[in-house]
């Protein structure tokens, strides 16, 4: 399996998950041209993408979507009230429409999903299982509920929200009424809620993980670093042989 995270952030979501022949998008926040571009440096040719699993409807997780489906035809999985949700929906072909609820097989893969707790008609997040191993995609979550937790445990590779700090949301400019969103239940997830999640969390032997979709405004790369890696050593677990973990970016595709 490989995972590669070609955008994330506030301006535009989408990860790539492969395994053998098979190849899914992750939601479509980003234009498809960028899409295409990212697919092209992994010489993957956009037309043989299995399908989009959107996690909510949130335009920077689906804003590239009518451009996609309409050239390529490209599957959309999700729930229901997602698709009634999306602001483009009279703008996709219905068949490419594919509901699911609980869990969908494509190939050789098997994916699953679970509710996650975000302000959004029915958001989820992915496990996504294949030649014994899983990823697991979990992102714009407002705190990590014990569903969420139980489908991120024993994850092989993890694509994690780590949103904000804290203190700089708290002490910066946004309006009072989307820092109260932000830090809500329904909202984002913080640094130290995504450490406290990596050290809690029941782990395989070596668990790659991918921080994502970090604020430009509320973070820095530096501060998410090393919010996470300081509670995660002192909680004694050790960053090279217990959890390798990076930083995804917004402009620039990271993999692991």
């Amino acid at each position: 399996m490989k995972v590669h995270v070609l955008a994330s952030g506030s301006k535009g979501n989408a990860t790539l998950v492969q395994s053998g022949d098979t190849n899914l998008l992750i939601d479509a926040g980003i234009s498809t041209r960028r899409i295409k571009n990212c697919l092209d440096e992994l010489n993957i040719d956009i037309a043989t993408l299995d399908g989009v699993l959107i996690t909510h409807e949130h335009r920077d997780h689906i804003s590239g979507l009518p451009t996609l489906t309409k050239k390529y035809k490209t599957p959309l999985y999700s729930r229901s009230d997602t698709f009634q949700a999306m602001f483009c929906k009279n703008d996709i072909p219905k068949e490419c429409f594919k509901p699911i609820y609980n869990s969908l097989d494509l190939g050789k893969v098997k994916i699953e999903t679970f509710d996650i707790s975000h302000d959004a008609a029915d958001p989820i997040g992915f496990s996504i299982f294949a030649n014994d191993q899983k990823c697991t995609v979990a992102t714009d979550l407002g705190f990590v509920t014990t569903t969420a937790k139980k489908c991120i445990d024993y994850s092989d590779y993890l694509v994690l929200e780590s949103n904000h700090d804290v203190d700089i949301l708290k002490n910066g400019s946004y309006p009072y009424y989307l820092k109260q969103r932000i830090l809500s239940n329904k909202g984002h997830l913080s640094n130290m809620d995504a450490a406290w999640t990596l050290a809690r969390m029941n782990k395989q032997k070596h668990c790659k993980v991918l921080l994502a979709h970090l604020s430009e405004e509320n973070n820095t790369p530096k501060i998410a670093q090393k919010t996470v890696n300081t509670i995660i050593e002192e909680q004694g677990l050790d960053l090279k042989l217990d959890l390798e973990i990076k930083l995804t970016k917004p402009n620039e595709i990271v993999g692991i």
